[in-house]
């Protein structure tokens, strides 16, 4: 792996998290928060699918688009997590009041799955497409994991 592409990460993944602090409570209610998570996960689910058909033979792969898929997923990972305000159980959303009774396990899994995202977008940019499979599973896995628990299907 290449120090100038991880330091490049590592800025992208850190102006990210500065520009979403700066952003907190912006909401004018919770459903405003609500549909402000729900775009990024929205947003998540294209990139993931996307990735997941070209792994699965579904589609042709494509090293250079992957890359921007596994990327694109790194940075909208950091997305969420500010959306999910008090009170925003409540409304047009699947998010279980769990969330804000164990907020301590629910931030864990969250920052899993951004760790896992920022993993898969470093690996991405090799040509080892076992490890490129692996990261993307690992990345699944954070996904479901909270899925599992926090939301309602």
């Amino acid at each position: 792996m290449n120090n100038k592409l991880k330091l490049g990460l590592l800025a992208l993944t850190g102006s990210l998290a500065i520009a979403t602090a700066v952003q907190a409570n912006n909401f004018k209610d919770t459903d405003h928060a609500i549909k402000y998570r729900q775009s990024a996960y929205q947003v998540i689910a294209y990139n993931f699918g996307d990735m997941s058909a070209m792994l699965k033979g579904e589609k042709p792969f494509d090293a250079t688009v992957f890359a921007k898929r596994a990327t694109n997923v790194a940075a909208l990972s950091l997305i969420p997590e500010e959306g999910f305000i008090t009170g925003s159980d409540k409304g047009n959303t699947e998010a279980l009041a769990k969330i804000w009774t164990d907020k301590a396990d629910f931030d864990s899994k969250m920052s899993q799955f951004q760790e896992n995202a920022a993993k898969l977008a470093v690996i991405a940019q090799s040509d080892d497409k076992d490890a490129i499979k692996a990261a993307f599973i690992n990345t699944g896995k954070s996904c479901k994991g909270c899925h599992d628990v926090y939301k309602a299907d």
